[in-house]
């Protein structure tokens, strides 16, 4: 055990109170677990009292760790920062892995919150850094954006089937069931009977105002809707109550695209507000690769936090969760490894969208990244679709990493040319 300079304190956080145990560097406990109510001022000032006392029976410091839950752990940590102790977020990874150190098999929050003590003593210990109120502010918009989008599919999702039993061929009428001029003609006549008794006219006049795709357009949609309608007396069971809930599934996901509508114009709002903010500078970078949308690099951004953590290239696509599991033993190799996927599930989510977008065409035949579908391409001659995807993914996540490192926008370069570039730098250094 090396030696110690500071007492630590574990607490070991909840949603409404935290348990909290001292120990001295010797792991010899200060006190009793003491319990910090969250909503009481006079018991945050107990325990901000008890850890000074602590400090100066000791004649050394305090370092507070705290594990993270999420969002319990923060308005403490912010509390404890304010009064000027040194505290640190520790991933629950790190402590779970302590959890069976002993014999015997114990778990309650008292017992959590020495083991999170002991784990403040460990050597080359890493701690999560608390990023900045623009990060905060932008991820949550962000995460509130993919909950909005998520609730919006199931919506979608719902409509679909609930259109497959009483009015079938209605999925095939319209590119998508969820635009606006689709909405609209759902709403507005609701059944296949509606739509067949009203007026010819009166249709085509609402998908032209609607669609604004003119004439032809709309007499192309109407007979379309007029033959899927005449489907649905044979096929297709009229129930009144299925016809209910599609106008109820209609204004959820009215409603969805309103508010996902309004988180967008927020997060571009803010950008435009810290336009000379390092943090927005390095979303514009992450913009400018190709595949990358402005909300994909936001997303990116906000889960990385403070690039300034991550050294080499591993350790970003590790935090994402890319990096394979390692299943060893004695002579045993597993042959079957998949990604660790502990890291961000939404920055993996939005890798896997990027991926899936450099790779694909666009209507002219040309790749969107001629570079990243090359690579793609030879990757399948060998490997599953879907093990070349990750593979792209890991090229992403390289390229990220070098447009943050050298803090320059991306340009799309052959392997080829990285080569000559490279051999012009060395000659250059020699």
């Amino acid at each position: 055990m090396y030696p110690c300079d500071f007492i630590s304190v574990g607490v070991d956080v909840g949603a409404d109170f935290s348990w909290m145990s001292i120990l001295t560097p010797n792991h010899k406990p200060i006190g009793k677990p003491f319990k910090i109510i969250h909503d009481s001022l006079d018991s945050l000032e107990r325990a901000t009292s008890t850890i000074k006392k602590a400090e100066e029976s000791n004649s050394m410091k305090a370092r507070i760790f705290l594990e993270s839950t999420g969002i319990y752990h923060f308005p403490l940590f912010c509390y404890l920062k304010e009064s000027g102790f040194e505290v640190f977020v520790l991933n629950p990874l790190i402590t779970d892995s302590n959890k069976n150190s002993g014999i015997r098999k114990v778990k309650n929050d008292k017992f959590d919150s020495i083991r999170i003590a002991k784990t403040g003593f460990s050597y080359d210990l890493k701690v999560s850094l608390i990023p900045s109120d623009i990060v905060l502010n932008l991820r949550s918009l962000v995460r509130e954006y993919y909950d909005l989008v998520d609730s919006k599919t199931r919506y979608v999702n719902k409509l679909h089937k609930e259109l497959r039993m009483v009015f079938p061929g209605y999925c095939k009428v319209f590119s998508s069931i969820v635009g606006k001029t689709s909405l609209k003609i759902l709403k507005t006549y609701n059944t296949p009977e509606n739509i067949l008794s009203t007026p010819k006219d009166d249709v085509i006049n609402l998908i032209t105002s609607t669609s604004r795709m003119g004439m032809k357009y709309a007499l192309e949609k109407y007979e379309k809707l007029i033959e899927a309608a005449n489907l649905a007396k044979y096929y297709g069971k009229h129930l009144k109550s299925v016809f209910e809930l599609i106008q109820v599934d209609i204004e959820f996901i009215e409603l969805y695209i309103s508010k996902i509508e309004s988180i967008l114009k927020s997060i571009n709002d803010y950008i435009l507000e810290y336009e000379d903010h390092k943090f927005i500078k390095q979303i514009h970078l992450l913009d400018s690769i190709i595949g990358i949308g402005l909300i994909s690099a936001v997303t990116l951004m906000c889960e990385i936090g403070d690039f300034s953590a991550f050294s080499k290239p591993k350790q970003l696509f590790a935090y994402f969760g890319l990096d394979p599991e390692v299943r060893e033993s004695a002579k045993f190799k597993g042959t079957q490894v998949h990604m660790s996927k502990r890291g961000s599930r939404i920055a993996r989510r939005v890798l896997f969208t990027v991926a899936l977008s450099s790779v694909r065409t666009n209507p002219n035949g040309q790749a969107v990244n001629p570079v990243l579908k090359d690579y793609y391409d030879k990757k399948k001659l060998s490997k599953p679709k879907m093990v070349a995807i990750g593979a792209i993914m890991h090229k992403v996540s390289n390229i990220i990493f070098a447009v943050l490192r050298d803090n320059r926008p991306f340009v799309l370069r052959t392997p080829s040319e990285h080569c000559n570039i490279y051999k012009r730098q060395m000659s250059i250094a020699a």
